[in-house]
Parts: structure tokens; C-alpha cells; sequence
């Protein structure tokens, strides 16, 4: 199954002409790319993708992120000290959807042109995942950080999803903050809350994998379908291994390429389309390749 999902925003539709002197290494313009983390496999693929694109397209890029998805006043003060040191454009995840537009706007005022990645996420996205759900359920939810716009459009999807399928409830939804602990501490709370939960929907791979856990340790392993989401490669594991019944993948290797070539093409002084798309597919048992 594929779909497509917009990934891609310009902020600033700015040309190279327009930003002040800054410097460079052997001719290439710098790029700052911002992430929320380093500490998950999500974002360390988005890297990989970007440094090929920047290498291939001649571009000098720098790397920074906080040690948590949930840590914007960090990022916010990276994005700050990014711009001080004269960066040519800006790429971003922003951890915090409204609570980093005062950094950006400083961007904006520096004549800063800025990609945002991976924030505007499709909610047709996790809309795929509630259908792939079975027609009957008692659904546990495990959101990503509330208020931002990525776990927050996922869960509207997955809700949207469901809402007219009359055998499947909703009987708990919390946030775990995209982490494996929290999704096994607040997913074992739920469990115990809510006995007779026989599916989850967890906003991301890691907090499924934290309920796989918690699964495990009620002694229920087998018994509930979890199905999560950005496929990584412990989930692809976990399917294959029948613990998992789906993830949905999104391809980060390609969004952080697409994201530099954006870049660059800002940098020509050409203009961007306001979204640029990238494929989106359900990953389960029988889409794995055979060992």
C-alpha cells in the first residue's frame, strides 16, 4: 500500500542573493540542519540522507540537535547560535510546531531561508494504520507529545480512521512522548486499567515497542495487536517476529535528501512548491522480504 505525505514546507521562499555574507569552508555555503534528536533511528536516517545530498550538491552541513524530542528550548537556542554564526539557509524539525516560531522568525529576519521537515505530517498517514486495523477492537492509543503537530495530526488520523467503524472503541489514549520507556510504563498503567484492551495504535515504533514490552510482561504476549508507526528496523523485527502486526514507514533517508536539494534550489535563487511529497507504505508480515 502507498500514499504520499507532505514533509516539506518553505518557511522563506529567500534566494543565496538575499542573505548577508556568511562564511564558508573551500567555497561551499553552510547549512545548518536542526533536528529533534540524535538518539533515535528516525532522525540518525534523515541525517544520513541529508549529508548524501549535501556532499553530491557541494553544500557544507552542520548538524545539531538536543539529546530529547521533547527539549525545544534547546533547540530554539541551537536554531539562535545557527544563525549568529552566518548559516546560508536552515533545515528543521522543529520539536515544538508553535513554540519555535520566535527562533524562526529571527531566521526569517536574518534573510535566513528555511526548509521545515517532517512536522507537516499527513494525516491520511495514520488514517492507513486505523484501517488496517480489524473491523472489531478495544483500542489502547499511545500519542506522541501533545501539542505538537506531528503526534497530534497522526492522532487525528488514526480517530478520523475510526470513528465510523461501529466495532472499534477508543477506550484509552495518553501520551508517552515518543519514548520506548514511556511507552511501556504508560502502556502497563492502561493494561491495568483497561484489561480487555486487545489493540494498540502507538504514534511511533518506539513507544509500540515499549507496549510490546509491557505486553510481554502481563503475560499477554500474542494476544494484542500493535500496530505503530516510521517502520524501523526493531519494528520490522518485531513483525516479522509476530509481536508487531504493522508500522507505517515514511522514509526519512529520502526526506532529509529531498530536504538538501530543496535547499539548494532556494540557494539558485529559484522558488519551491509549498509541500514536497515523499512515498509512504504500510509495512506487515507479508510485505517483509522472506528471509
Amino acid at each position: 500500500m502507498r500514499m504520499l505525505i507532505a514533509v516539506l514546507a518553505a518557511a522563506v521562499a529567500a534566494s543565496s542573493s538575499c542573505n548577508r555574507a556568511a562564511p564558508t569552508t573551500a567555497g561551499k555555503p553552510r547549512v545548518a540542519l536542526v533536528l529533534k534528536t540524535l538518539n533515535h533511528p528516525f532522525f540518525v536516517d534523515l541525517r544520513r540522507g541529508a549529508q548524501e545530498a549535501a556532499d553530491r550538491l557541494g553544500l557544507q552541513l552542520e548538524v545539531q540537535a538536543a539529546e530529547r524530542e521533547i527539549d525545544v528550548e534547546k533547540q530554539m537556542q541551537i536554531v539562535e547560535n545557527m544563525i549568529q554564526t552566518g548559516i546560508k539557509a536552515l533545515v528543521i524539525t522543529p520539536s515544538g510546531s508553535r513554540e519555535i516560531v520566535p527562533a524562526l522568525v529571527k531566521a526569517r529576519d536574518a534573510k535566513v531561508p528555511i526548509i521545515i521537515v517532517d512536522t507537516r505530517v499527513d494525516e491520511k498517514a495514520a488514517t492507513e494504520a486505523g484501517v488496517h486495523a480489524e473491523t472489531t477492537a478495544r483500542v489502547g492509543v499511545l500519542e506522541g507529545i501533545s501539542g505538537h503537530e506531528t503526534g497530534d495530526s497522526r492522532l487525528r488520523g488514526f480517530r478520523d480512521a475510526v470513528k465510523n467503524a461501529p466495532g472499534i472503541t477508543i477506550v484509552a489514549s495518553q501520551p508517552a512522548n515518543w519514548e520506548r520507556d514511556q511507552g511501556f510504563n504508560v502502556f502497563q498503567n492502561m493494561l491495568q486499567a483497561h484489561p480487555d484492551i486487545d489493540t494498540v495504535f502507538a504514534a511511533s515504533d518506539l513507544m509500540a515497542l515499549g507496549a510490546i514490552e509491557a505486553i510481554a510482561a502481563a503475560g499477554k504476549a500474542g494476544t494484542i495487536r500493535v500496530v505503530g508507526f516510521d517502520a524501523l528496523d526493531d519494528a520490522k523485527q518485531a513483525i516479522a517476529a509476530g509481536q508487531m502486526d504493522a508500522s507505517v514507514a515514511q522514509f526519512p533517508f529520502e526526506m532529509g535528501k529531498a530536504a538538501i536539494e530543496s535547499v539548494a534550489t532556494v540557494l539558485r535563487g529559484e522558488s519551491l512548491p509549498p509541500n514536497i511529497m515523499v512515498r509512504l507504505e504500510m509495512v506487515t508480515k507479508a510485505s517483509l522480504p522472506r528471509p
